[in-house]
């Protein structure tokens, strides 16, 4: 492709992505296909000469988009938010063409600086205290809080260890705490730590899904009296499932005197704090350890962005550092540069700060703010609908933009509801299970959802469970 050539169909995808995302509520939130339906619709061989692009960006309305899951649709209440701005798009083309691996400062000092600057910006506008601030502390964009969470698994294991964890092997006798609310994550992150799922210990809950602090205190004292050394504790501020908060204070108080790591995911809920009146869901933050967030779900910045912050960055920069004489620079031995590559697990980084760094420069933080807002505001209304209904009952608290209700009839009635709502095309709902009972998860979080797309889902759902 020539340069002639790319500027021509750049142009044309751009605005075929400006159409998709106008248009993307023309079409059912998810697809009704069955595996395999998409790959038919592909030549089983690779192409023997080269073909046009109109071919392809054709091929992206006859193949890819009838097999999509419509992340960008106003109807989309699943999972979590997926948000993709247009200046977020813009700054991931940006970073695309200048196709730079910012690994170190010296393979891109701008990747570097840049991402140190806005993840600073960011903890400024989410009120972070000052344990994540200066020096000492530092953050990092991860790709995902997934990755966020293994970093901080290992740091904790180092800080404990003193450095052996990664030497010696015998980590056995490690605990790691965390309720069964937590993100799957975590345990996939034990045992990629050597830690092993059988020292992840789940504690109990409250009636709001919360962890219960005295259970906390005393699953750790049971560890330290049967041998084992307890290191880490990891806290939901909005849980998957039903957006559960723990109450940070007291457990770190506990954490602070039992010598524990204490590691904060607030994943999804942790945007929030972007608005001044919903940051005292970090009440206790100042005693953390770290602290995860994602701008890729509640704030118009596309996939992947996860901010990371650490109080002690030389916990995580011990457990991760390694450094080949082909990585050596006057920059890094001199300690004047970071070196974002000790500060996650891959050693290639992509530039995900551009993104990141136009989104607020071009759309302001004010517009982010008044998002969250509307989708509270909607939430809200959904949970005064459940609660007006017969037919439903409230499974959880109402929490920020999560609204988990069941029906009344049982579990049946409730996986029924969830499958024929999602089976419309209308409307995407995600099913969990809390107290043993199937939920319905209805999360409002679509940029460009209005009261008009969740009053058509609450209908759809009024509507089906006539028939549950």
């Amino acid at each position: 492709m020539t340069p002639e050539e790319f500027r021509t169909a750049g142009h044309q995808l751009v605005d075929w992505v400006a159409g998709y995302l106008e248009g993307v509520e023309r079409h059912p939130v998810q697809p009704p296909l069955q595996p395999g339906a998409i790959a038919a619709l592909v030549p089983a061989h690779p192409p023997t000469a080269v073909e046009p692009w109109a071919d392809v960006l054709a091929d992206l309305d006859r193949v890819v988009v009838p097999g999509l899951t419509h992340w960008q649709h106003p109807s989309f209440f699943a999972f979590f938010p997926a948000n993709s701005s247009y200046s977020s798009v813009l700054g991931e083309l940006a970073a695309a063409g200048l196709g730079v691996n910012g690994m170190t400062w010296a393979t891109s000092p701008a990747a570097t600086e840049l991402e140190t600057v806005v993840v600073d910006w960011m903890a400024e506008l989410l009120g972070l205290p000052a344990n994540f601030r200066g020096p000492e502390a530092g953050g990092v964009i991860q790709g995902t809080a997934s990755e966020a969470t293994l970093c901080a698994i290992l740091a904790a294991r180092e800080r404990i260890t003193a450095g052996a964890g990664n030497h010696t092997g015998t980590l056995g006798d490690l605990t790691v705490y965390a309720t069964a609310q937590a993100h799957s994550s975590i345990e996939k992150g034990v045992r990629i730590a050597g830690i092993g799922d059988r020292n992840l210990r789940l504690v109990e809950t409250d009636e709001a899904f919360a962890m219960r602090p005295e259970a906390l205190a005393a699953a750790v004292a049971a560890d330290r009296a049967a041998g084992k050394r307890p290191f880490l504790v990891i806290a939901n501020v909005g849980s998957t499932s039903s957006m559960a908060m723990d109450p940070l204070a007291p457990i770190a108080e506990i954490c602070q005197r039992e010598g524990l790591w204490l590691h904060v995911d607030a994943a999804m809920a942790g945007m929030a704090a972007l608005c001044p009146e919903h940051r005292g869901m970090f009440d206790g933050l100042e005693r953390a350890d770290s602290l995860c967030t994602n701008p890729h779900k509640w704030m118009g910045v596309n996939f992947d962005c996860d901010l990371f912050w650490v109080a002690r960055r030389a916990d995580l920069v011990g457990a991760l550092s390694i450094l080949p004489e082909y990585l050596r620079s006057k920059a890094s031995e001199g300690g004047t540069a970071i070196d974002y590559r000790d500060w996650g697990i891959p050693l290639g980084r992509r530039f995900r700060a551009l993104k990141l760094w136009f989104t607020l420069r071009l759309d302001g933080v004010a517009e982010v703010q008044a998002m969250i807002r509307r989708h509270l505001e909607l939430a809200g209304w959904v949970a005064d609908q459940v609660r007006a209904d017969p037919r439903f009952v409230m499974a959880a608290p109402p929490t920020l933009n999560l609204v988990c209700f069941r029906h009344v009839a049982g579990d049946a009635a409730t996986d029924g509801l969830v499958e024929a709502a999602n089976a419309s095309g209308e409307a995407l709902f995600t099913r969990t299970v809390l107290d043993g009972r199937s939920v319905v998860r209805f999360c409002v979080g679509a940029r460009t959802t209005e009261r008009r797309h969740v009053e058509a889902g609450w209908a759809l759902l009024q509507r089906l469970a006539c028939a549950a």
